[in-house]
């Protein structure tokens, strides 16, 4: 965030929290400087984000005076921003927090980005047009560069409480998220394989969002760290766009030349499984197959599928109250949910 923005907030919550009161000069662009270590320019740029907002008023030759106390009106709406709402694992993540907002009188407002910044930016336009009290979001391509850091910082300026859940902006300076140990999980999955005797091990991964690349430097550092390294031939990616597409004869037949797989998550899993099936490959005799997320997917597979597991955690409900607690003011961290393997039939 730049500097000013960063003066802005600051002298913003003097005037929330009464420390500067309503009909009370600010100090002089002279003492501000000294006070912020900043240029008079910054200073300047500070006190018009205050202007335009309405807290402070300029008056020539006398400085700026603090024109009310804060008093934020409840809306009782929270923004959700999700990839999907009805696919896969949303619903259970989703109808956990919507939970944990209704517990505290909150309404949940459902988007879906699809995961395009075109729709995620469309959203967040409409947001700064609406009164919502806080946004629990999960961010869209989140490994890629995002176009629409301007519209967050600016949710973030007018003092809207933002939880990011399934991933980050890492260019979003000041952002809490809740998270799984991707690495952690890579990591766990290669090893849990390389103890049931499978040395080949290939992966497939999900390259626009920051969580398949945490989880495939869990896997490669894993493989690594055992000696095992596999050809990068033997690493598959793909994109949202690209998912449909990655199901190939090829894909079966580069996969049959290892003893397992590890997948991004149970949804390629249960896609991979069939195809392999199809041309006589067996899992798990010829090829073993563990996944992420431990979803209803893992169970309803024609074969069981080995998968990690937030265990008695949901992620949407950490979330959401983590985003409760930074409405209500009280300190808020990051949080990063730790997998349990959940082994079943596919890697037996």
């Amino acid at each position: 965030m730049p500097k000013y923005q960063l003066i802005a907030s600051e002298l913003r919550n003097e005037i929330k929290t009464g420390n500067l009161p309503a009909g009370h000069m600010l100090p002089t662009e002279e003492q501000l400087t000294q006070r912020f270590s900043a240029s008079r320019q910054t200073i300047r740029q500070a006190l018009s984000v205050l202007v335009d907002e309405g807290f402070i008023a300029k008056q020539r030759g006398s400085g700026s005076r603090v024109l009310k106390q804060f008093s934020q009106q409840r809306s009782g709406n929270i923004a959700v921003i999700a990839t999907y709402i009805s696919d896969y694992i949303f619903p259970g993540i989703l109808r956990e927090a919507q939970s944990v907002f209704a517990a505290n009188q909150y309404s949940a407002i459902l988007s879906a980005t699809r995961n395009s910044v075109f729709h995620e930016r469309a959203i967040l336009s409409d947001l700064l047009q609406k009164p919502v009290d806080g946004i629990l979001v999960e961010g869209t391509k989140t490994a890629l560069p995002n176009p629409n850091l301007d519209l967050y910082q600016k949710l973030m300026e007018r003092n809207i409480p933002i939880v990011f859940f399934n991933g980050f902006y890492s260019d979003l300076s000041g952002s809490v998220s809740v998270y799984a140990d991707n690495f952690g999980g890579g990591y766990a999955l290669v090893q849990h394989l390389l103890q049931k005797g499978r040395s080949s091990i290939a992966g497939i991964f999900k390259s626009d969002d920051i969580q398949g690349h945490e989880r495939y430097a869990g896997y490669i550092t894993a493989l690594r760290d055992a000696g095992k390294m596999i050809a990068d031939n033997s690493v598959f990616w793909y994109t949202t766009e690209s998912r449909d597409e990655l199901f190939t004869e090829e894909l079966a037949k580069k996969i049959a030349e290892c003893s397992a797989v590890v997948c991004y998550n149970d949804e390629i899993a249960f896609r991979l499984i069939p195809l392999l099936l199809s041309y006589g490959i067996r899992v798990p005799q010829d090829v073993a197959i563990v996944s992420f997320d431990n979803s209803a997917l893992s169970e309803l597979s024609p074969i069981k599928i080995t998968s990690l597991s937030y265990g008695e955690q949901n992620i949407g409900q950490v979330a959401a109250q983590t985003l409760l607690d930074r409405i209500a003011g009280k300190p808020a961290q990051s949080q990063t949910l730790r997998w349990k393997l959940m082994e079943k039939d596919s890697s037996r």
